[in-house]
């Protein structure tokens, strides 16, 4: 696994307009350090993103009185995207200043239990608030953090797809290392199960929010003949098991299925033309396959296979820093794509990538995208200095 760094391994950078901090889960006043390297000024929001071997809920509760009166939103991770590029154990900390963000927090407190329309409503309302506090701030995005174990993901980005307009929304799932048994999102001083936390947000700075995966579609298609969509699990493929059949046309040995087969064969769904990957979760007892996003009988899936992780990266880069260097970049990445890049041994060269160019968030259990939610990519949003500074 990645060895855990702190923010001070980051190549020296000269401080730029969103604030950034790290610190490793175990530290001695763990909050009290991000605060102090965050430094004086108003901020607008503080974004934490939490490793699962810290106590999020104590976390949250110290940010919330440290950071006050700025509200404090975040999650935990399946590892940290910080000063070194990859890393885990670490506390990440993003700070918005009030001087070029004004946020608006629209928490989901139960995915059970919500209302659209009422959500739809405040999202409407929020913007025009925010519209009317800063007329001359011309850039907006929503960021969404939802429970990764939830399985309301799908359900969640769809419904809202109404309040968004013409705002982009990037997210991603919040994550529990590889564990896969709790998740949660931090607001309020609280740490949630079953919830989400959408942050709007206006700013002065020109903003690029992107989607992008390494994955190629072959000409493999398998239709998904039986499933329990309810709780995303395939159980046949072409009318065979589901593990056996996906084993087979791999050319593999159904019992020798694991992560890193999934990431490195992953399937995908066309959508308006679009490939989205649905990404493969495990093969449970019953030799049925569980997914990490929506599924359906009648679903055509296409095999993908993955181009080069850091070719690919570094043209994906490239056109965000082609007219501009942006002055951070906040990313969800998927576990897979790290999981991938562990065993091929991508690891170093992709951190370095990352950390070059102020790649700051978290390694997710899926993201989402305007009304969509994805597996294995990563999105994010560049933001760029305002002309004037």
């Amino acid at each position: 696994m990645d060895q855990a760094v702190g923010w001070a391994t980051a190549p020296t950078r000269a401080p730029g307009i969103v604030r950034t901090a790290c610190v490793p889960y175990d530290t001695e006043d763990a909050v009290t350090g991000l605060l102090k390297t965050f430094g004086a000024g108003e901020l607008s929001l503080v974004i934490l993103f939490v490793t699962d071997r810290a106590d999020a809920a104590s976390v949250i509760a110290q940010a919330t009185e440290a950071f006050t009166p700025a509200p404090v939103v975040g999650c935990t991770t399946a590892g940290e995207l910080a000063g070194a590029g990859y890393t885990e154990n670490q506390i990440v900390a993003i700070g918005l200043p009030a001087s070029h963000f004004d946020a608006r927090i629209l928490p989901v407190p139960d995915l059970d239990t919500f209302l659209a329309k009422d959500l739809i409503h405040q999202m409407i309302r929020n913007r025009n608030e925010m519209t009317e506090a800063n007329p001359d701030w011309h850039h907006e995005f929503t960021f969404l953090l939802i429970d990764g174990l939830s399985t309301k993901e799908d359900a969640l980005t769809s419904e809202l797809a109404l309040g968004l307009g013409p705002v982009p929304l990037f997210g991603g799932s919040a994550g529990d290392g590889t564990d896969f048994e709790t998740t949660y999102v931090l607001h309020d001083g609280q740490a949630l199960e079953n919830a989400a936390i959408l942050a709007q947000i206006r700013t002065r700075c020109p903003i690029k929010v992107f989607k992008t995966d390494h994955l190629v579609p072959t000409a493999q298609r398998m239709v998904v003949t039986k499933a329990d969509p309810a709780r995303r699990i395939v159980r046949e493929i072409n009318a065979e098991p589901a593990a056996r059949e996906y084993a087979r046309i791999l050319g593999k040995d159904p019992e020798q299925l694991t992560t890193f087969t999934f990431a490195a064969h992953p399937v995908v769904v066309q959508i308006g033309g679009q490939h989205h990957v649905r990404a493969i979760q495990r093969v449970d007892e019953n030799g049925d396959l569980v997914f990490f996003s929506a599924i359906d009988e009648g679903l055509v899936l296409t095999l993908a296979e993955p181009r080069d992780m850091v070719e690919h990266l570094e043209q994906e880069i490239e056109g965000l820093t082609e007219a501009e260097a942006p002055d951070t970049i906040l990313g969800c990445d998927c576990i897979l794509r790290r999981l991938e890049a562990q065993e091929k041994q991508m690891t170093g060269a992709l951190s370095a990538i990352l950390a070059d160019n102020h790649v700051v968030g978290f390694s997710t259990y899926g993201e989402q995208f305007n009304s969509i939610h994805v597996n294995q990519t990563l999105t994010g949003v560049a933001i760029y200095p305002p002309e004037e500074d």
